[in-house]
């Protein structure tokens, strides 16, 4: 064995050392040891452990187990923006879409006219994600005059996904209510918005009025669904991008949260 080895050494010595065209596979294997480069390793693992930290977050927003809060953190910036541009925010929102028709579907109603279906507006029906873009994805401090700026644009348009289900509630007979947290002042540009985004018809649409200014989202919403049952209305289906569009007092059969990340409304 220790003749061969010897042999074999010195067989590839002119070869080391010709001018000629080096072939590497004249020589044993392996050749050469690649090692991991430990500074990308490292990064990869900061990165990883990065995004598991701000899904983390994420759900525990849509779970509701963080409130309040104002702003994404900082860290999460790129995460966010990455999930409402791409293809997840899309996904999800088709996902909560589909599952409220299947039960929209299977609700027997019973055809007085009585049978409501509630719909917010922003981010639920009309998309901002325009406007966010312009102010980090959340990552800004809301400002509600920069806010109603963009709203007088009447430019927000369809969630997709929320606008086939709208279609779909109508046509199972449904009444459907849209109970947003605009105020009365911006309802003629409310209804352009919705119209120039296919939103067509609705039996009513009630916005915030002076003696509603000042209370949390959760009340204001909690009393006009109570009014709508004190007029005898059954709430089936309720959806809203904001916890405070669905929990409190006449939350109604069934509701449906859609995926937002980038406020928090109580």
């Amino acid at each position: 064995m220790n003749f061969l080895k010897i042999f074999l050494l010195f067989s590839l010595l002119p070869v080391a050392f010709s001018h000629e065209t080096f072939d590497s596979r004249l020589l044993p294997r392996p050749l050469i040891l690649e090692y991991p480069d430990i500074a990308e390793t490292h990064f990869n693992d900061l990165e990883n452990e990065l995004r598991l930290h701000c899904d983390s977050w994420r759900f525990s927003v849509e779970a509701n187990n963080v409130n309040p809060w104002k702003t994404i953190p900082e860290e999460c910036a790129g995460y966010v923006k990455d999930y409402l541009t791409g293809r997840a925010y899309a996904y999800d929102l088709e996902r909560v879409s589909k599952e409220a028709g299947v039960y929209a579907k299977s609700v027997e109603l019973n055809g007085d006219g009585k049978d409501v279906w509630i719909f917010d507006i922003d981010d639920t029906l009309l998309s901002n994600l325009p406007y966010y873009a312009d102010h980090g994805y959340g990552l800004e401090v809301f400002d509600t005059v920069e806010f109603d700026k963009w709203v007088e644009k009447a430019m927000a348009p369809a969630i997709k996904s929320s606008l086939k289900l709208y279609e779909e509630v109508l046509s199972l007979g449904f009444k459907v209510f849209l109970l947003t947290g605009r105020t009365e002042g911006k309802r003629k540009v409310t209804v352009e918005n919705l119209n120039n985004a296919g939103f067509q018809e609705w039996h009513k649409l009630i916005l915030r009025s002076a003696d509603d200014h000042e209370k949390l989202a959760i009340i204001y919403k909690s009393e006009k669904r109570s009014e709508m049952e004190k007029e005898g209305y059954r709430l089936l289906g309720n959806s809203g991008d904001q916890w405070s569009d669905l929990l409190g007092t006449s939350v109604g059969l069934r509701s449906f949260k859609l995926p937002n990340p980038m406020y928090y409304i109580p």
